[in-house]
């Protein structure tokens, strides 16, 4: 039997503890908070985000959870991208103790740049063990609240080691998660991470009427520039049309239980960043990312006009309509 501790209570993590645990794993779910932890253990279900989708006896929930992941076989980080490093912080003891670190959080840091995974190893290696265990990481066009329904979905999990990320394959496909194994481990990395500037534009096409061609072009180009982006950083170009890039981006650029689409078609009402942010309630990882990928791009020379546009909307107060239509009069190019 394998021991696995989930980092992260919000719904992807209580996603990944269900899994997990249903597939007949000793599963501990660790939240940030004491009170959090209290009230999951209490109802043994996450009201907030997941109601109805029970735990298991097997999935044990805590606020303290170094012994489980010092114990743990597999332990798996789901929080904000915004929170990563002060998360792995405060568990680099523990961390540092473990076989193996799944970063399952999609984003990038606003001030260095960095994938969640090289935060992870940041943090680690300045730690008082100096110790970095192997570091995978899952991503896959994966609505938390289809897979707690028991709905089909594929995911990739990545690393430069693949003995690990067979591992995590093994260790949390199932009849309804089936995982494929990737040692572009950047690749998978940023196309999950990037999918979601774009899906902020695709869900205000939609929500502004701008129709079916615009949204396909929308989406098509954003594809083609963060796998431009992707490529200058190390990664594969074929990895962008896998399941964490070209699958992610389906998701989430067409679904509406998507946070970052929900996020873009609330900005097509009206309005402002803060507003919709308050009226979504959850973390839209597409805004800080978008922060992070414009300071990428001008480091590294390369162009991004949709990424660009989606910053000025969001940062700048850009009209949404103003920004397609800039984009709609750039110079015309060859398409490549």
């Amino acid at each position: 039997m394998t021991s696995v501790a989930v980092i992260g209570a919000g719904a992807w993590g209580t996603t990944l503890g269900l899994m997990s645990a249903k597939l007949g794993h000793e599963t501990t779910l660790i939240a940030r908070r004491a009170e959090a932890a209290e009230l999951l253990d209490e109802q043994r279900q996450n009201q907030r985000y997941l109601p109805g989708a029970f735990f298991p006896d097997n999935l044990s929930v805590t606020a303290d959870g170094s012994d489980a992941i010092e114990a743990a076989q597999c332990a798996i980080i789901a929080v904000p991208s915004v929170y990563m490093r002060d998360t792995v912080r405060r568990h680099s003891d523990a961390l540092a103790k473990s076989s193996l670190i799944v970063s399952a959080t999609k984003g990038l840091e606003i001030e260095t740049g960095l994938r969640m995974s090289e935060v992870a190893q940041d943090v680690l290696a300045q730690s008082s063990a100096r110790r970095t265990p192997t570091v995978c990481s899952l991503s896959g066009p994966n609505l938390a609240v289809e897979i707690t329904r028991g709905l089909p979905a594929l995911a990739t999990a990545a690393s430069d080691d693949m003995d690990a990320a067979v591992f995590v394959q093994r260790t949390l496909s199932g009849m309804n998660f089936r995982i494929y194994t990737s040692s572009d481990i950047i690749g998978v990395e940023l196309g999950g991470t990037l999918k979601n500037v774009i899906a902020i534009g695709a869900g205000f096409i939609d929500a502004a009427d701008l129709g079916s061609n615009a949204k396909a072009a929308y989406v098509t180009r954003g594809l083609h520039e963060i796998t431009r982006l992707g490529v200058a950083m190390g990664a594969r170009a074929t990895t962008f049309a896998g399941l964490s890039g070209f699958g992610d981006a389906l998701t989430t650029c067409f679904s509406t239980l998507s946070r970052n689409y929900r996020l873009g078609a609330m900005l097509a009402t009206g309005m402002n960043l803060d507003q919709a942010l308050e009226e979504l309630g959850q973390t839209a990882e597409g805004v800080p990312t978008t922060r992070a990928t414009v300071k990428l791009a001008e480091r590294l020379n390369v162009e991004m006009p949709i990424t660009e546009a989606a910053y000025r909307v969001l940062f700048k107060g850009v009209n949404p309509v103003d920004a397609i239509s800039e984009l709609m009069q750039r110079e015309l190019q060859h398409e490549g």
